[in-house]
Order: C-alpha cells, then sequence, then structure tokens
C-alpha cells in the first residue's frame, strides 16, 4: 500500500505561492523531527557470543611449556634462520592468495561506502527535454488550442526515503562488520601463510638430510658388497653373501629418487607460496642445509588469549555481528516507509507551432516557469503473506549458525593448540630415543662387519643390521624435522604471524596504481582509513551515529 500526498505547484498566484511556501515550510518541520526520531533502531544489538575457554594447556606442567605471554609476531625467528626469514618476507609481498584476501577488503570497504549512501536522498536526478506534438483531429479540443506545439523543460527530481526503523544503519552496521571481517580473513590468511611456508621450508630440509643418510648408506653398503665379492672370489663366503649384499644396496639406492622426487615437489610448493616459478626456488634456498632446530622452551600464553590474537576466530566473529545486523535490516521490512519526494524545473510550450518563433522557448529561464511538487509518502506491504516474517526468520537462523560457528572455531583453536602442543614435546622424546637406536645400530654394524671378516658370523647378520640402521637413521631424520613441523603448527595454531603486514598496504603499489588507471577510486586508494585495530568488538546498534559522511 502507498499514500502519497503531495504539494504541487506550477503557474501558481501570489496568493497561492505564499500558502504553498507556508506548507513547504511545515513539511520540512516534519521532515527534521522524522530525523530527530530516526534514533530507533529495530532488530538486536550484537552481543559478543559466549564460548567455553579452558583456564590452562593440559601440558602446562611440563618446563619446555612456559604460560607466560610471548610475542608471536615474527615467531619464525626462533630458527635463527636466514633463509627462512627472507622466504616469509617474499611470500608476504607476492603470494597471490594474499593479495587477492587484500582485494576482498577493497572491496568491503567499498560495499561500506554503498550502505553509508543510502543515509541519504537515494534518487537524484537530472532531466531535461525538448518534443513536438501533433494532437489528433479526432480528438476533443474544447479549448480549440493549436494542435502542434513544442515543449521544452528542465528540471531536478529527488526521493529520500527516512532511516525511521534504522534499515541504513543496520545496513551500515553489516557492512562495517563485514569489513572488519575482511581484515580478520586476511590476517588469517597471513598466518596460515607464514606457517606453510616454515612447514615446507622444514620439510624440504628434511628430504636434504634423508637424501644425505641414504647416500651415506650406499656407500657403506657399497664397502660391504666388496667385502662379500672379496670372500667369495677367495673362497670363504658363498654366492648367497654377493646377492645379499647386492639386493640391500640395490633397495637402499632405490630410496634415493624417491626423495629427490619428493624434495622436487616440495619445492614446487614452496614457488606457488612465494607467487614465483619454480625454477627460481632453489637460487632461494641455497645448497642443503641442516633441519632448524626448536628452541628448548616454548611460551604460549593463557587459552584465553585465543579469543584476541586468532584471526580466525574474529572472523567468526564479526560474521556473526553483520549477520545480526541484517535481522534488523529485514525487521524494518515490516514496519512502514517513510520518503520525501520532490521535484522542481522549468516547463514552456510554445503556442504558434512555428519553430522559427523562439519567444516562448526564451520564457522557458523565466520565473512563471517555475514548476514543483513535493511531499511525504508512505509505503507499508500489508498483505505480504508472511514473506517478510519469514525472512525475518531466515536472518536469524543464519545469525545462530554463525553463533554456533564461532563457538566451535574456538574449541578447534583450543584443540589445535593442543594437538601441536604434545606432537612438539613427544616428538622431541621419539628423537632423543631414536638417536640412542641409530648409535647402537651404528655400532652393530661395525660388530657384525668385523666379525664376518674372521669368519664368525654369517652375512645375514651383516644385512640385517645394515637394513635396520638404513631404516633408523631416515626415520631419526624424519622426527627431526617433525620437531620443528610441531612447533610451527603450535604457532599457528596460537595465532601468531599476522602482525607482519601492521603499518602496511593491504595491497601492492604496482596493483594500486593499475587500479587506479581503470578506475576512480577516490581517497579509497590507497585505503587510508581502514580501522587500525582489527581486535577491537564489533560495533552494537547504539555506537552508530544517525548519518555517516559519504564517500564521493
Amino acid at each position: 500500500m502507498s499514500v502519497m500526498p503531495f504539494l504541487r505547484c506550477h503557474h501558481l498566484a501570489a496568493s497561492d505561492r505564499s500558502r504553498a511556501q507556508r506548507l513547504a515550510f511545515v513539511l520540512v518541520v516534519l521532515f527534521t523531527l522524522a530525523l530527530l526520531v530516526s534514533g530507533c533502531m529495530v532488530g538486536p544489538d550484537f552481543v559478543k557470543p559466549d564460548a567455553e575457554v579452558e583456564p590452562g594447556w593440559i601440558e602446562k606442567e611440563d618446563s619446555r611449556i612456559k604460560s607466560e605471554p610471548g610475542d608471536l609476531s615474527d615467531w619464525w625467528t626462533v630458527f635463527n634462520d636466514p633463509a627462512l626469514d627472507n622466504l616469509i618476507e617474499t611470500a608476504y609481498h607476492q603470494n597471490l592468495d594474499l593479495q587477492i584476501a587484500g582485494l576482498r577488503i577493497l572491496e568491503a570497504r567499498a560495499q561500506l561506502g554503498v550502505a553509508v549512501g543510502l543515509q541519504y536522498p537515494q534518487t537524484q536526478e537530472v532531466k531535461g527535454g525538448a518534443s513536438a506534438n501533433q494532437l489528433s483531429e479526432n480528438t476533443a479540443n474544447e479549448a480549440r488550442s493549436d494542435r502542434f506545439f513544442y515543449d521544452y523543460q528542465i528540471g531536478f527530481d529527488a526521493a529520500w526515503e527516512l532511516d525511521f526503523w534504522g534499515r541504513f544503519r543496520r545496513g551500515v552496521e553489516s557492512a562495517s562488520a563485514s569489513l572488519y571481517a575482511n581484515m580478520a580473513n586476511y590476517d588469517d590468511i597471513l598466518v596460515s601463510l607464514t606457517a606453510e611456508v616454515a612447514r615446507t621450508y622444514v620439510v624440504i630440509r628434511t628430504y636434504e638430510k634423508r637424501l644425505e643418510v641414504a647416500r651415506e648408506n650406499v656407500r657403506l653398503q657399497k664397502e660391504s658388497l666388496r667385502l662379500a665379492e672379496l670372500r667369495f672370489k677367495e673362497g670363504v663366503a658363498t654366492k648367497l653373501d654377493v646377492t645379499q649384499a647386492r639386493a640391500l644396496l640395490k633397495q637402499t639406492e632405490a630410496l634415493i629418487p624417491r626423495l629427490e622426487n619428493s624434495l622436487r615437489q616440495a619445492k614446487n610448493g614452496l614457488a606457488i607460496l612465494l607467487g614465483i616459478l619454480p625454477a627460481e626456488v632453489q637460487g632461494m634456498l641455497g645448497g642443503p642445509r641442516s633441519i632448524p632446530i626448536a628452541p628448548a622452551q616454548v611460551a604460549v600464553g593463557i587459552p584465553a588469549e585465543l579469543l584476541r590474537r586468532r584471526p580466525d576466530i574474529r572472523l567468526a566473529e564479526f560474521q556473526a555481528a553483520a549477520q545480526s545486523a541484517r535481522i534488523g535490516v529485514a525487521k524494518s521490512d515490516l514496519y512502514p516507509r517513510f520518503s520525501l519526494v520532490g521535484s522542481i524545473g522549468l516547463q514552456s510550450s510554445d503556442k504558434g507551432g512555428v519553430l522559427a518563433n523562439n519567444a516562448n522557448f526564451s520564457d522557458l529561464f523565466s520565473s512563471d516557469s517555475i514548476t514543483y511538487f513535493v511531499g511525504p509518502t508512505l509505503q507499508w506491504p500489508i498483505l505480504n503473506y508472511g514473506r517478510l516474517k519469514n525472512n525475518v526468520r531466515v536472518q536469524d537462523a543464519r545469525f545462530q549458525q554463525l553463533v554456533v560457528n564461532y563457538q566451535n572455531t574456538v574449541l578447534q583453536a583450543a584443540q589445535e593448540v593442543e594437538d601441536a602442543m604434545v606432537g612438539f614435546l613427544r616428538t622431541q622424546e621419539e628423537t632423543k630415543l631414536l638417536s640412542e637406536s641409530v648409535e647402537n645400530y651404528r655400532l652393530s654394524v661395525d660388530i657384525s662387519l668385523i666379525q664376518y671378516r674372521e669368519g664368525e658370523v654369517s652375512y645375514q647378520r651383516v644385512v640385517d643390521t645394515q637394513r635396520f640402521l638404513t631404516q633408523q637413521e631416515d626415520n631419526l631424520a624424519s622426527t627431526t624435522g617433525s620437531i620443528a613441523i610441531n612447533l610451527i603448527a603450535m604457532y599457528k595454531a596460537l595465532g601468531g604471524g599476522w602482525e607482519l603486514r601492521l603499518g602496511k598496504n593491504f595491497i601492492p603499489a604496482k596493483t594500486m596504481e593499475e587500479m587506479r588507471q581503470r578506475t576512480d577510486w577516490g581517497n579509497l586508494l590507497p585505503p587510508e582509513d581502514l580501522p587500525k585495530d582489527t581486535e577491537k568488538e564489533p560495533h552494537t546498534g547504539q555506537a552508530i551515529p544517525v548519518f555517516h559522511k559519504p564517500d564521493f
């Protein structure tokens, strides 16, 4: 249902114009009062969901875990590896997924500008035209006016829907929370990126170590094969000794191409993270190096700090805040909409029917040609058949889903920290035991070779000890790398690394220049008006002003 009372004025007498002006003044006053009471907003104000958090970590009694706050902003520096530091810096500047996330922030900032713009007159239109008109001779023409005439007009139309129920302010609230959510998403991708670069780097160094171990065992087994062949030629050993020695050697040699394949694939994966071609990776890695060594103690803080530090938890919170505001937008559709519409312009028609006679066209700009109308309108969709109410229910159900998602994200964060922490601690213990096992197997290999030379044992004893040594040395290299990988997983689970972007733009300078050349971005490039603190709480309804400064 739409009700539209208008005040129209077209060639009015002086007394009529006076009454029209008084009525227009009354309408302006009513309009101002409507703005003053427009502080009312329907829909819920967002409240941060409750989430259970443990008071302390399960492994808090372990001396290697310190519950004091730690600086996780550049956690990768604990490995004291300049090559790793350089790789992470390169990934931050060149990773394409991170650049896409930065562009989504810019998109969300522009969407906020759209939401702010809806608080102002939604329709503004300048129009004008000239037309030649011919009336039919077969129609009534009681005034006996000319059937052919020219009509000239120019004017300005505007329509302003008042934010009586907070519809547009809720839209600004939602868009603002969405902007924060996109910034949290950027930080979350940055946390994952730094962790994945470090993990891949450790994997590469682990494969290099395993290759070194495999090649060393190949060298030792070649010496054993030579000994077996020599004893066979001397007639003190059988052909079986030679075949067993050669079989073990080939088995160990077969590990090398497999490890080389995995190493190349790890380097190719690192190239994607760095945003470079695979051929360029080797120059950044340099030659083989040792596996990064984890520190003896790690400061992890307390579980409650996850709610503030982890970007994915902030992302889930801001997503819920944005959806909460959409409930208010949907509820506002249940109430009447009040608008102020108007038009002002100039209109004149020539009566002579002769285009060459411009006397009446010049009258277009005289005061007698002024025409306008102004007035409030009311729209209220009464017969909506439940569509609007059910839309409110849809938005509320989506909000509740995001509340549960927030709570689940907090639980998963705690699980990820605990998993990485226990992995970090137990892998250290496993590595110590494997190291002792390797030392004993090396001694066993030496003893078995001495005994074989002296004919005290068969070559099967040499085969067994060398095979077990190869396996255990490979396991030791893998487990040593797992210590660093578990520590990296723990830093990622704690939400460290996103601080790398503080004080820097979300979009590379080259990309900004390309976009600036293509489109007028105004003051959004660079986006200097973005929120500086992404750890703040989402806006609630009371914190939203009646009007925001528009973006032009």
